[in-house]
């Protein structure tokens, strides 16, 4: 398991704080699925981190933005992705492509 490590707050390139809870899921966690589908919601501001864009709900879990910026340091380039848009790729090494839910 990758450790998480805070980053000095100058550092830190998100608006929301290192701590706030953010869903992904077990594959990601455990099973080092890579990350292919963000979305920043518009209702509620809350991020959410898929292998895809299907999300099995058993696999659901809720961690802090921190952990996930700490197993995928390329989330970081979507820091800046506003409310209502969503980020995919295909691979772990492609680019992420922006859009408008």
């Amino acid at each position: 398991m990758r450790s998480i490590s805070s980053l000095p707050e100058s550092h830190w390139p998100f608006v929301d704080p290192q701590n706030v809870a953010v869903l992904t899921s077990t594959d990601i966690l455990h099973d080092d699925k890579p990350i292919l589908f963000v979305s920043h919601d518009v209702d509620d501001g809350a991020w959410q981190f898929h292998t895809g864009k299907d999300l099995s709900i058993d696999k659901a879990t809720m961690v802090a933005l921190a952990r996930v910026v700490a197993l995928d340091p390329s989330v970081r380039e979507l820091a800046d992705l506003p409310l209502g848009w969503i980020a995919t790729r295909q691979t772990l090494t492609t680019p992420w492509v922006r859009s408008f839910k």
